[in-house]
């Protein structure tokens, strides 16, 4: 018999009450540190690509440092050290979680003003190396940021706080994404087409320095009480404990079916991740500008995710995680036949609308209701651990296709590359629908 660690579902819980998980203080610190969370990411993958394709790369250099994102999907290997470790001087201030976090952020901020000061038309390896050091960085600080996100409330809220989580995630993506752009091009000022450094250096230190509050609300949050942990009286003894014993407790619990929950994961995501990597360097292609862009994902962008997201959380408290997960699997390889019909129609900012829009709603239903199932299959003594071992795996195949991809588009052009990124999400519906059936006879 499994081990049932999912939240009750929502059939005991009335409306007034699940919207009521929202208000609590850690549901709405979330917010913020879900912002510090999403904001490199794109910064290395999403808008990078964008810059990379004004200043004149191709498509397949594009995509294979897309693999730059895969620091996300081995992240895993470092977490028992996150999870274990203290850091000198700053964790017997901040406690366990908050040091790493603070480290983590400063290292980022770092990286992305080594990114705004390097030009990737004079030279590209500074710039894929302050890369990389923000990637490493940034999914430290997921590893971090889940553990502290599952130790702070109660396994029923988790559901709220992966929505709120989600939206400063969301939030922060789109001002990486939607921001930095309208940023480069006001400081580029009447010519808003070609590539300007100065332009792209001005964006990428103000993101640098969007860091700031979070954190400033990791200084000032309360550290969550640890698990308690058997002391280690020797090497062997910690390892056992920090790098051995989260994983065997994994398959203790979940036997067999962990290798149907680890193929669900895996999967989950590919349809956006393989997608995604593309998205901007379609955008420049399709005559796009940086203010087009920028407005249209500003604007929709905003409204569909947080619209996306919530909807997502209240669902998933309401009527279960895995009828929500099906429902964000379907959207989300839905809404990338919309980016193939739009490669046939071309430059129009309306039709352009539209999909980002619809897009982002199926992003932010899928990726509440996945966070939630993740952070209930972890131990919260082994929290940081697992989560980032099943959070990596949601990446490590997608990103590595994804690197491919500017070949796949050179090949056979965008619209049948968007049709193929659709049919991807087809075996997932098949594994979501086997997991529902463990998950219920788990309960």
């Amino acid at each position: 018999m499994i081990e049932n660690t999912s939240p009750p579902e929502a059939s005991a819980r009335t409306w007034r009450e699940s919207l009521r998980l929202y208000l609590q203080p850690a549901s709405l610190r979330m917010l913020l540190l879900g912002f510090s969370a999403g904001l490199p990411l794109l910064l290395v993958l999403g808008t990078l690509s964008f810059r990379l394709r004004e200043a004149g790369i191709d498509r397949s250099t594009i995509g294979y440092l897309s693999w730059v994102g895969l620091a996300y999907g081995v992240k895993w290997m470092w977490a028992p050290l996150v999870d274990r470790l203290p850091i000198p001087w700053l964790t017997a201030r901040l406690g366990r979680r908050r040091s790493w976090l603070l480290l983590s952020q400063a290292v980022i901020m770092v990286g992305l003003v080594g990114m705004a000061l390097n030009d990737p038309s004079q030279v590209l390896g500074p710039l894929v190396a302050c890369a990389l050091a923000v990637a490493f960085a940034s999914a430290t600080q997921d590893i971090a940021l889940d553990a502290y996100r599952i130790e702070s409330a109660e396994v029923n809220a988790q559901a709220a706080l992966a929505a709120t989580y989600q939206t400063g995630y969301r939030l922060a993506m789109i001002w990486a994404g939607a921001g930095v752009l309208w940023i480069a091009a006001r400081a580029q000022g009447a010519e808003t087409t070609g590539y300007a450094q100065a332009a792209w250096q001005t964006a990428y230190l103000v993101m640098a320095f969007s860091l700031l509050p979070g954190m400033l609300m990791v200084l000032g949050s309360p550290e969550p009480v640890p698990a308690a942990m058997k002391p280690a009286r020797n090497v062997a003894e910690w390892v056992q404990g920090a790098l051995v014993d989260p994983f065997a407790d994994f398959w203790r619990r979940y036997r067999w079916q962990a290798v149907l929950v680890l193929a669900l994961i895996a999967v989950y995501r590919i349809s956006d991740v393989v997608m995604g990597i593309m998205a901007n360097p379609f955008y420049v292609d399709m005559g796009f500008t940086k203010d087009e862009v920028a407005a249209v994902t500003k604007v929709y962008g905003v409204v569909m995710t947080l619209l996306g997201a919530f909807i997502g959380g209240v669902l998933s408290a309401r009527w279960g995680v895995m009828r929500i997960l099906m429902l964000g699997a379907i959207l989300s390889a839905a809404s990338n036949m919309l980016f193939a019909w739009l490669s046939g129609v071309g430059h129009d900012v309306t039709a352009l609308i539209w999909v980002v829009s619809a897009d982002n709603l199926a992003s932010g239903i899928a990726s509440a209701a996945f966070i939630a199932y993740l952070s209930s299959l972890t131990n919260i003594s082994y929290s940081a651990t697992q989560y980032a071992l099943l959070s990596s795996m949601m990446l490590l195949l997608p990103k590595f296709i994804a690197g491919f991809s500017g070949d796949f588009v050179n090949a056979y052009g965008y619209a049948y590359f968007f049709q193929v990124t659709a049919w991807l999400g087809v075996p997932v519906l098949l594994l979501v629908a086997l997991a529902s059936r463990v998950h219920a006879r788990s309960e």
